[in-house]
């Protein structure tokens, strides 16, 4: 039997995946469910959590899944409010218990009587963001041309224009891979390997770009762990 976890964007995919190989656990990282980078998680469909999780059934009554993992963003929502949206779209697909916390797994049931368990997590930092938001926390590398951004946000909140911090934390992350941690061979081919469009390249040879110690991420372990 194996675990699986479903995350919300392709990105998210290979973030979990490099994180799941510092941890060295035996979990499979779901094709994502993909929304656009840009849209907010009000945006998340029901609909689309709800099919990737019927997709799971076939597999839970063969018995080839033992635990399932669901990871979504907190953004700018409560726990409670995240909790009741997953919640609402496990119960339209199995029996299950309430799903009240994260980090804790609850017991499953597909139509057919076979049992599995479900938990969740919520990508944040302090309680509020996204994937951005944790790379922002965890960077590891100097990054002046990035933190140079917050003159710059000041200077455009001078002039009376607002951005808001989930787009500011976009853009400072694609500066800190774009001019921060980009070298020069790399830079030939930035596009494909110093962007977020080319995550997956960041991800297989550039982790160490990132502070994989840094207790921003200790949540997000104890959720991995739960698989391990």
């Amino acid at each position: 039997m194996s675990n699986i976890v479903i995350v919300e964007s392709k990105n998210d995919k290979f973030f979990m995946q490099a994180m799941v190989e510092k941890l060295n656990c035996d979990i499979q990282v779901d094709p994502p469910i993909y929304i656009d980078d840009y849209k907010s998680l009000e945006g998340l469909s029901e609909t689309e959590l709800i099919k990737a999780l019927k997709n799971l059934i076939r597999k839970i009554d063969r018995k080839d899944i033992e635990k399932i993992g669901i990871i979504i963003d907190l953004d700018n929502c409560s726990e409670q409010e995240r909790l009741k949206f997953v919640d609402r779209c496990i119960k339209q697909v199995f029996q299950a218990e309430t799903l009240s916390s994260t980090k804790q797994f609850i017991d499953i049931c597909t139509d057919r009587g076979t049992n599995a368990k479900l938990a969740c997590y919520f990508t944040n930092v302090g309680g509020k963001g996204e994937l951005e938001t944790l790379l922002k926390a965890i960077k590891a590398r100097e990054s002046p041309h990035a933190d140079c951004l917050n003159s710059w946000k000041t200077c455009i909140e001078s002039q009376g224009q607002q951005i808001n911090q989930k787009g500011f934390d976009k853009f400072w992350v694609s500066i800190y891979l774009r001019y921060d941690t980009c070298s020069d061979n790399e830079q030939q081919q930035a596009g494909r390997k110093c962007t977020m469009s080319g995550f997956d390249y960041v991800m297989k040879h550039k982790k160490d770009i990132w502070d994989w110690d840094n207790p921003a991420l200790d949540d997000l372990k104890e959720f991995f762990t739960l698989f391990c």
